[in-house]
């Protein structure tokens, strides 16, 4: 057993640094599976050991908090939100151990992967670059590529969420989240050649082919369900948390079916090999989900949930924004498409309100209307864009903070 010194630490920053460094390891994970890349299963394992690290100081932190009984549950309810972080890490890691001994995945599901909502991509600066010297904020890569950076590894450092002022250099390994289309730009803005997307020649299976489309349903869901248990957390929302729930209940049917269409695609293929990278990826989604169950599980239980934890949710690297349509606003009696909300603020919606009616996912011919919420995640700089795209008064996000 590995030795680990105790430091005193704020609970409070190493609960919101494991929810940030579990989120970006299933982006990781994900990316690894795409590209085959032992570097990017490298980097997850990396953050496993950071991850372990800070469960340990967690959970003494806890421990030599509580004095009094009624310090108990409120508690309780922090150390539920470091396990759910604990477990999604475990399952990212398992992902890249696969990956590194060389475990394959389908290249249907390869191929479907970019189809998914939102890809991670990893690049490295190279010498003579555009990016090499350059700063965030004067290159405007977002706006060039779609991709926003979300982590820089620089040698053994790692800074999550650069900011405008962050100079890139030489050798820096850049992970972002944006759409596919936006990697080949990425890839010239960083002097690296784009990959060939040649090993997709495999015969077309049916069963394999439906099994690819809905394990990439399987991996929303579970990234949803993780942004709406983290919603109902922060509003103590309870039909949010039961939502989770259900979610939850229908990835378990998803991974089923899943699993029976790959075991009746072993039949018709000579690889069966293969095919195990897509019992791993079911086990992996499913597991996401029941990490946001146990989230959202706070709020059935009706714990106590402690200001702490609101503030974990917002001052983590990706907030989560809750606004409603005014009058007048431009996106009202748009569609998501047509009002390019997500190309202007960098906000992806993740569900949308109307009257009694929760629309999750919502694709891009929803329309928008007023009084209408959104729930939607991203940067702190992207929520105030949104919050002038729906009409409503930033003040309202300071009058949000102040109330928690």
């Amino acid at each position: 057993m590995m030795d680990r010194d105790y430091q005193p630490i704020n609970l409070k920053d190493v609960l919101i640094e494991m929810k940030d460094i579990s989120e970006l390891m299933v982006d990781l994970a994900y990316s690894a599976v795409l590209y085959e890349s032992n570097a990017i299963a490298d980097e997850v394992i990396e953050l496993e050991e950071r991850m372990n690290d800070l469960v340990y100081q967690a959970r003494i932190t806890s421990m030599m908090s509580v004095r009094r009984l009624e310090e108990t549950e409120p508690m309780s309810g922090l150390l539920q939100l470091a396990e759910a972080s604990q477990r999604i890490s475990n399952q990212a890691a398992d992902i890249a151990k696969s990956i590194m001994r060389n475990v394959s995945f389908p290249a249907n599901l390869r191929k479907a992967l970019p189809e998914a909502e939102e890809a991670t991509h990893r690049v490295v600066v190279a010498a003579g670059c555009p990016l090499d010297g350059a700063r965030l904020g004067d290159i405007k890569l977002q706006s060039v590529t779609g991709i926003r950076i979300i982590m820089i590894r620089r040698m053994r450092q790692r800074i999550y969420d650069p900011d405008k002022h962050t100079v890139l250099r030489v050798g820096d390994v850049l992970v972002g989240r944006g759409p596919d289309y936006g990697f080949p730009a990425l890839c010239e803005l960083s002097g690296q050649p784009v990959p060939d997307d040649d090993d997709c020649n495999a015969a077309a299976i049916s069963d394999l082919d439906r099994a690819a489309a809905l394990m990439i349903e399987m991996k929303n869901i579970s990234e949803l369900s993780v942004g709406l248990a983290y919603t109902a957390l922060l509003h103590e929302n309870m039909d949010l948390a039961n939502e989770v729930m259900a979610l939850e209940e229908e990835l378990d049917e998803m991974r089923l079916k899943l699993d029976l269409w790959t075991l009746e695609a072993a039949k018709r293929t000579d690889d069966v090999a293969s095919l195990r990278g897509m019992l791993y990826m079911s086990s992996f989604a499913e597991s996401i989900s029941d990490a946001a169950g146990s989230i959202a599980d706070v709020v059935l239980r009706e714990i106590d949930v402690p200001p702490i934890i609101k503030r974990i949710v917002r001052e983590s690297d990706e907030i989560i924004s809750w606004v409603s349509i005014h009058e007048g606003s431009p996106l009202e009696g748009k569609s998501l498409a047509e009002s390019y909300v997500g190309t202007v603020t960098g906000m992806v919606i993740f569900a949308v309100k109307h009257g009694n009616h929760w629309t999750y996912r919502p694709g891009r011919n929803v329309r928008l209307y007023a009084g209408d919420l959104l729930v939607a995640r991203g940067r702190r700089d992207g929520e105030e864009k949104l919050y002038g795209l729906c009409g409503a008064d930033t003040d309202e996000i300071d009058d949000f903070e102040d109330s928690e």
